[in-house]
């Protein structure tokens, strides 16, 4: 299996070269891993206690960033060394202050495996949610440091749970501790005889909390909404906008609109807003009748997480395509969330539902129904939004049961 694996990896990276000269993902996977063991070997490893975290992408490095950002706190001295595996998480993240050293992770070999574990030393390591290593998790558990899988999640579907993957549940046993997120995944883990773990919950629950506690005042979002409520739509799809627009055209309710699609591209943004049928302001405008408007469409990022904290409620696009976006940095303000059809892989969106503090839709009709009855019913919508908080709020604390196996491991 171990054979077949490292072809696997092989034909992958191969794969990755011929797709570089026509994918712009796939060229900076090739050119950010250019001259990596000069800049390893450049590190400045001293004596000090050093962990390592790695994430796949921009996802797992905010399920990640609340330990690493609480490690830092506990203990200052501490280095951070942060690997990525995708583009889309190190080109956004690759000047984080709360790491020390950030690169991509050399493809898994026996020969990188064991270098970068040589050259970096660490005294712990830090896997999260996803992401299994073979040959990273070998030369870990041969050097006898301990290595930490959190935020994880387990199905039925996985290799680990196959009678052929047996690969995958040696990877399982080279963990020193998995934090998982809920009790199927114990109870998968269990099946197959590994017991070395701990529910701990999900640390993106935590992210969002910090974030919320940090939200800035956005002056003109508040100038826009002039007293009145607003329902936010985050992370919009074409799909999404068409319906949303057909209910916001015909809106005749007191609520202002805020839209933050998805992609901000110019054309994309014209095209928003020629469906407005009611007045429209673009977020960059400098002279904008803010006040005036019934419509603001965020054409920038980064302000999303805080914005959502002017809404009385918030749809939640991708619903309609490859699936939900986040739905936790809205529900963290205490509001109901809507969202399309597709949430199902979503464990938070399910869970969501289930305690009445978010709704899925799979047509226009069934938007209006439930807008209309959140918008005309001021019990129901705060019922609901009570319920997305008291949810969120049961769900903290994962970030806290990790940080005693971190600290304990960086003092020893």
């Amino acid at each position: 299996m171990v054979f077949f694996y490292n072809i696997g990896i092989l034909l992958y990276t191969f794969a990755i070269r011929l797709a570089a000269s026509f994918n712009e993902k796939a060229s900076l996977w090739i050119k950010g891993r250019k001259g990596i063991w000069t800049k390893i070997r450049s590190m400045e490893r001293g004596d000090a206690r050093l962990v390592w975290f790695h994430a796949a992408s921009l996802g797992e490095f905010e399920q990640g960033r609340p330990v690493m950002e609480a490690l830092k706190k506990s203990r200052p001295d501490t280095k951070i060394i942060l690997t990525f595996f995708s583009p889309s998480g190190y080109e956004i993240r690759k000047n984080y202050q709360g790491a020390d050293y950030i690169y991509y992770l050399p493809s898994d070999t026996p020969r990188h495996a064991r270098r970068f574990v040589e050259l970096v030393r660490p005294d712990a390591a830090v896997f999260i949610k996803y992401e299994y290593w073979y040959h990273y998790l070998k030369q870990l558990h041969l050097r006898q440091i301990p290595v930490y899988l959190i935020s994880a999640i387990f199905r039925k579907e996985q290799p680990f749970f196959k009678w052929w993957g047996g690969l995958h549940r040696q990877m399982l046993r080279f963990f020193t501790r998995l934090f998982i997120q809920d009790s199927e995944s114990a109870r998968l883990l269990s099946s197959i005889h590994i017991e070395a773990f701990e529910q701990t919950g999900d640390t993106r629950f935590d992210r969002v909390k910090q974030i919320a506690d940090e939200a800035r005042n956005i002056e003109i979002v508040e100038k826009f909404l002039n007293g009145q409520p607003a329902i936010v739509c985050g992370s919009t799809w074409p799909p999404d906008e068409d319906l949303l627009l057909e209910y916001i055209n015909r809106d005749s309710s007191r609520f202002k609109w805020i839209i933050a699609p998805h992609e901000i591209g110019e054309s994309h943004v014209k095209n928003i807003l020629n469906k407005c049928h009611k007045k429209a302001v673009r977020y960059s405008e400098e002279t904008a009748d803010w006040a005036d408007a019934d419509i603001l469409l965020i054409d920038c990022i980064g302000l999303l997480s805080s914005v959502y904290r002017y809404g009385k409620a918030a749809y939640i696009g991708g619903g309609f395509g490859a699936g939900i976006h986040n739905t936790l940095e809205a529900a963290v303000y205490g509001m109901p969330v809507v969202f399309g059809p597709r949430y199902q892989k979503f464990k938070e969106a399910v869970s969501l539902i289930q305690e009445g503090g978010a709704f899925s839709i799979h047509t226009g009709e069934e938007l209006k129904e439930t807008l209309d009855t959140l918008i005309q019913n001021p019990a129901i919508m705060e019922t609901a939004g009570s319920q997305a908080l008291k949810f969120v709020n049961s769900q903290l604390g994962a970030t806290d049961v990790i940080m005693r196996c971190l600290t304990t491991t960086s003092q020893t």
